[in-house]
């Protein structure tokens, strides 16, 4: 049975590097917010989240404006909740068609940006958490989605916080220097290996 290893950390904190790591070594990584993204830009996706919002949340191209998407949900959670209501189910199934694929694999990774707020760690036999000082996380964010400090914040305010998500977990590395971080990431696989 291919155990299944939980990546998550907040936003900012280098999880998707340390997911682009794990896979570098042939380890199968499932990225969830990749899948999201393209499940998003389904028709029959777009309309069911456009029926969420009042006003018009669809470029002239049919897409999805992620943008605006974003200024909104991230200061009204009841509707950020609706809107992982439409898209993680997707996900989920989408997911488990994945690993049926990688079944012969002895673990995989699956990297989810809010797996304790979904419940996804339920599904996980260990997690790992990337975590980060929260003002490089800030600066990071900053620079990475060209936003203020304050939005950075609001985005930061829709997930648990470190201290809670490190009580759940089974591994947690902190990532200030990308080297080190990688250098425990790689002593953590080579445990899951063997256990």
């Amino acid at each position: 049975m291919t155990k299944i290893i939980g990546l998550t950390g907040g936003i900012g904190s280098g999880k998707s590097t340390v997911a682009k790591h794990i896979a570098s070594k042939g380890i199968p990584v499932y990225i969830a917010d990749d899948e999201a993204k393209k499940i998003m830009t389904k028709k029959s996706v777009i309309q069911e989240i456009q029926n969420l919002f009042e006003e018009n949340i669809i470029l002239e191209d049919g897409q999805l404006d992620r943008k605006k998407i974003a200024s909104i949900v991230f200061q009204a959670p009841s509707l950020l909740k609706k809107l992982n209501e439409v898209v993680h189910p997707k996900v989920k199934k989408h997911f488990e068609e994945w690993l049926k694929k990688h079944k012969d694999a002895p673990f995989i990774v699956k990297e989810v940006a809010i797996l304790f707020e979904t419940g996804g760690n339920l599904d996980c036999d260990k997690v790992i958490l990337v975590t980060t000082p929260d003002d490089i996380k800030i600066n990071r964010v900053m620079q990475r989605d060209n936003v203020n400090r304050e939005e950075v914040i609001k985005r930061m305010k829709n997930q648990l916080s470190d201290a809670e998500k490190s009580k759940k977990s089974d591994f947690v590395v902190t990532n200030v220097k990308i080297e080190d971080t990688l250098i425990a990431i790689d002593e953590i696989l080579n445990f899951l290996k063997i256990s």
